[in-house]
């Protein structure tokens, strides 16, 4: 079930609020906040940033920005021991009635990848090519992520060349007007301002994004490799117990168990 990701919103947060007080504290004689503000820096961040981005992609993979914006701000919650216990249930279920007695037990599974498995294992197709189909899926659904991060990741690329762009502009603006003294402070602000805007608006939040996503997509494609071995259990009949054994190995929690136990034992001898 994805739930709202606090954590998201709470870095943009406390990353603009450091920014805010370190700019408040250190040019509280000469202007404040006001002198960091920037109209023509920012369009040229946002407008040379929107532009790149319209020459990289498609406009049908654009359209994915706001659902992947989105993700950023959400979260999946996986229960692998509630899975496993899943899985568990199915094989013994499975042994006793037979395959085709799953079926009828699937309404009460929300997983959708859980219940195409288990129909696949019901339907009688045999181990291989059911774990090719379901990793087809799985390869889809990796390829799928991996376009609409590349978006994100993209912006954050092209969002810091877009403020060194502005401060090209900018210095070439100062040095055509060095006769002029009063056009010096506002030529170098947009130099360095854009520059400004671009880098913490890449790694504030496009960057940073970027990288949750990609380990949203790893966890995700983790946890189908654990449907996918459960699946395969369940369809080749293997014991209950043995499945459990097998299915716990991808928990971390029962790897550091196995871990400790066997330190344990090693500091006894």
């Amino acid at each position: 079930m994805k739930k709202f990701d606090i954590l998201t919103p709470v870095g943009i947060f406390v990353g603009v609020t450091v920014i805010l007080f370190a700019v408040y504290f250190s040019s509280s004689e000469d202007g404040g906040l006001a002198a960091f503000i920037q109209v023509s820096s920012i369009m040229i961040v946002l407008g040379g940033l929107a532009a790149a981005l319209l020459i990289n992609f498609s406009m049908v993979e654009l359209k994915l920005v706001p659902k992947v914006i989105r993700e950023g701000f959400q979260h999946e919650e996986y229960d692998l021991d509630e899975l496993i216990n899943t899985f568990v249930e199915l094989s013994g279920k499975a042994r006793r009635e037979g395959l085709l007695a799953l079926e009828a037990g699937l309404e009460d599974v929300e997983d959708p990848f859980i219940k195409k498995g288990v129909l696949l294992a019901v339907d009688g197709i045999e181990p291989d090519v059911i774990k090719d189909i379901m990793m087809a899926e799985v390869v889809a659904m990796e390829e799928r992520h991996n376009k609409g991060r590349l978006i994100i990741q993209k912006a954050g690329e092209y969002a810091p060349a877009w403020g060194m762009i502005g401060t090209l502009i900018g210095l070439v603006l100062m040095l055509q007007n060095l006769n002029d003294p009063s056009t010096l402070g506002p030529n170098m602000a947009l130099a360095l301002l854009t520059t400004l805007y671009g880098t913490v608006i890449a790694n504030l939040v496009f960057l940073p994004m970027a990288s949750k996503l990609e380990n949203k997509t790893e966890d995700e494609v983790f946890m189908k490799q654990v449907v996918i071995e459960g699946v395969i259990g369940v369809q080749s009949g293997q014991n209950p117990k043995i499945l459990q054994e097998k299915l716990s190995a991808f928990n971390p929690r029962t790897k550091q168990a196995n871990k400790d136990e066997a330190e344990a034992v090693s500091d006894e001898a």
